[in-house]
């Protein structure tokens, strides 16, 4: 079974993004698993990767088309926290969404996706923008 590493903040438009990419891979949803990962930078008031609207959201979108879904979180620096996971549970795929970019920074990606893309030799998925058609 292939493990992808879905790793998800709490903006709902770039969690879309990566739920329709691993929704058009062309895969077999029975042979595929996806881990959800929030990693928590600060969190004071205690919060749960389930009680996130994006890994909620994630999760019962992926699962309606078939797909096996867990929920992980972390805390921390979110690129080493994501590699690491990653390497835990031998990710055949990390799939991250970039943030919207100026013209000038559309150069590069966002920090915490550029620091996963150089830091890993696992395939990375990057999602685009959204099909709306």
């Amino acid at each position: 079974m292939s493990e992808i590493l879905l790793a998800v903040d709490d903006e709902m438009a770039r969690v879309e993004r990566q739920i329709q990419t691993v929704l058009e891979l062309p895969i077999q949803t029975d042979t595929v698993s996806v881990t959800v990962l929030h990693v928590f930078s600060d969190n004071p008031s205690g919060a749960s990767v389930s009680q996130l609207q994006t890994a909620r959201a994630a999760k019962e979108r992926l699962e309606a088309a078939g797909i096996d879904v867990n929920l992980a979180e972390r805390s921390g620096d979110p690129s080493p926290e994501i590699l690491s996971y990653a390497e835990e549970i031998d990710a055949d795929m990390i799939c991250l969404a970039g943030r919207n970019r100026s013209p000038t920074g559309k150069a590069l990606f966002g920090s915490v996706t550029q620091d996963v893309i150089l830091s890993t030799d696992r395939p990375t998925l990057i999602a685009g923008k959204l099909n709306t058609d």
